[in-house]
């Protein structure tokens, strides 16, 4: 017993040398994130590929579209196709008008959500071969697909001034001589202004002076008649504004933007004292698509006084539209009031940028890192995502910061900046976080090395 433990101590005591394998050196090489995606496109199941379309749209990621055209071809699977549709539709990609049309063709022996996708996928991308099968489905009256089919037919329409004719004819004889239903005629009403073509205007005048109308199918027709833009729709339009309905009165009021006039713009800068917010919601609106600069003063007063938030918003972003030294002054001042709320400072700043970002990228950042240090994150947030759009060779610095320091959301708008802007001298800093440890960062990076010709 006494040598038993005798050489149990040894054992403890003496260093146990294994044998020295170099087994890192046999594994095989870890498959990057793209391949990993490709194997969820090949073999992987519904949820799989679900997650994966919605990882490629929030990354505005397309390297996989021609294998997903391919998935496309013989999928039945619901949520794949909608999702692809979708993914597709969102951008205006061509690739699957094929596939959506055989899918409104055999829509008996497809899954709701499949055709309902797939109709809207042709209308996004206005592919011209698909208005016989649109038609299809609007003359056999089916109602589970009529107003996405008939959407898609006055996007589809336009494709052309006499295609557009004969569509804006085929809506305004079903519309008379047919009963599509009130959601419906709404739908057809609203395609008549997608469509642009005058033939659509004697109907939709008629329907939006009718004060026995419905006030929302004149509310449509009015905001029809002002994207199709012609004097022959203005008088009405003109006569809607005495309506005693607040809706109809501020739909009429929106309308008037693309026209002209003293008249006109008398309406609308009476618009702005209406008590009702949407009308003045519609004046700024309208006010911002002409470029209307006599609204300045007016827009400045609803910026800074209104106590409704969106009337504020609009104020802005038609501040925004006039792209004048003027506007960009107001909306500077409301960047660097700090008593302002953070929606407003925002989107002042936004304005600013797309404006003019070399005058203005300084000051934004500024106050971006104030927010920063005072840790007011939803200002700094909305400040951060602002800059990350500017083109401007002004960022440089900030983007090399970001790069080398900031956290994960700062490098990624880093890498939108350095590609925006062709900071090539950054490069040294973007293939640092091409490291596949970084994650989607990492594709990200080597996508912008690819774009800026570095890779």
């Amino acid at each position: 017993m006494k040598y038993i433990r005798l050489l149990f101590l040894f054992f403890l005591t003496v260093p146990v040398v294994f044998s020295q394998s170099e087994p890192d050196s046999e594994l095989p090489p870890a498959k990057t994130t793209e391949a990993l995606q490709l194997e969820t496109i090949r073999y992987g199941t519904e949820s799989e590929i679900a997650v994966l379309i919605q990882t490629l749209k929030n990354e505005n990621a397309f390297y996989l579209d021609d294998e997903l055209i391919t998935l496309v071809q013989s999928a039945k699977n619901r949520i794949i196709l909608s999702g692809v549709f979708s993914f597709f539709g969102d951008r205006g990609k061509g690739g699957l008008e094929e596939r959506a049309i055989r899918a409104v063709k055999e829509r008996d022996n497809e899954a709701f959500e499949t055709v309902v996708s797939a109709l809207d996928y042709l209308g996004k991308i206005k592919a011209p071969d698909a208005i016989g099968p649109l038609k299809d489905v609007i003359d056999r009256d089916e109602q589970r697909f009529m107003g996405n089919a008939v959407r898609a037919l006055g996007l589809v329409g336009k494709v052309d001034a006499e295609t557009a004719d004969s569509t804006a004819e085929y809506f305004v004889d079903f519309y008379t001589n047919r009963n599509p239903g009130d959601e419906n005629r709404r739908e057809m009403v609203l395609a008549l202004g997608e469509l642009g073509s005058l033939e659509g205007i004697p109907l939709l005048s008629e329907i939006a002076g009718s004060g026995d109308e419905r006030p929302a199918l004149r509310m449509a027709a009015l905001d029809s008649l002002s994207k199709i833009g012609a004097p022959e729709g203005l008088q009405t339009i003109l006569t809607a504004l005495v309506s005693p309905d607040p809706n109809v009165r501020s739909s009429a009021i929106a309308a008037l933007g693309p026209f002209s006039g003293q008249e006109v713009e008398d309406v609308i800068l009476d618009a702005f004292r209406d008590s009702y917010y949407r009308a003045r919601i519609s004046a700024a609106k309208a006010a911002g698509e002409r470029k209307f600069v006599e609204a300045i003063p007016y827009l400045r007063y609803r910026a800074e006084k209104d106590e409704i938030p969106a009337v504020k918003d609009e104020a802005i972003r038609a501040l925004g539209a006039m792209g004048n030294r003027d506007a960009d002054t107001i909306l500077a001042d409301l960047l660097m009031e700090r008593k302002n709320t953070d929606r407003v400072r925002i989107l002042a700043a936004e304005m600013l940028i797309r404006n003019n970002a070399d005058d203005y990228a300084g000051k934004v950042i500024l106050e971006m890192d104030e927010a920063q240090g005072k840790k007011q994150t939803v200002l700094y947030n909305g400040f951060l995502r602002v800059i990350g759009t500017a083109r401007s060779g002004t960022v440089e610095d900030l983007t090399r910061r970001f790069l080398t320091s900031g956290g994960i959301i700062e490098k990624s708008y880093a890498l939108d900046m350095t590609v925006n802007n062709e900071f090539r001298d950054l490069a040294p800093q973007v293939k640092e976080l091409t490291d596949e440890k970084n994650g989607t960062l990492a594709r990200k990076a080597r996508n912008v090395l690819e774009k800026l010709g570095l890779d």
